[in-house]
């Protein structure tokens, strides 16, 4: 699995970089604060019909993320799409509080969508 550093990350999302952003926590959390463009699929039950819904093209480049290194969800769901045949797969691994603790910006759930 590759793994991607906050300022790859950055770069790509301020470059317009093609490519789905995906927050692994739970609705709760990413209401509270995600990452700009990202959307919500939570590693549930539902994990792999939601990913194809968001992201039907297995090609497209997909970054995951969740709350920090010690947080499971990411490399999970990265797991979990290569598993279902996705080629571009990135963990983020330092997630969220990275992002945050940078004093990069995020955003609520009143301005993006969810899956």
């Amino acid at each position: 699995m590759k793994t991607i550093t906050r300022d790859e990350l950055k770069e790509r999302l301020d470059r317009g970089d093609d490519l789905t952003l995906i927050e692994a926590l739970p609705m709760a959390a990413w209401k509270q604060a995600h990452l700009p463009g990202a959307v919500n699929i939570p590693v549930d039950e539902q994990f792999e019909e939601k990913a194809r819904k968001v992201v039907p093209d297995k090609s497209r480049t997909v970054v995951t993320y969740c709350a920090n290194a010690d947080c499971p969800a990411s490399r999970k769901a990265a797991e979990r799409l290569e598993a279902l045949g996705y080629e571009d797969v990135y963990d983020y691994v330092d997630g969220k509080a990275d992002w945050q603790k940078a004093g990069l910006p995020v955003q609520s759930s009143i301005s993006a969508t969810t899956a």
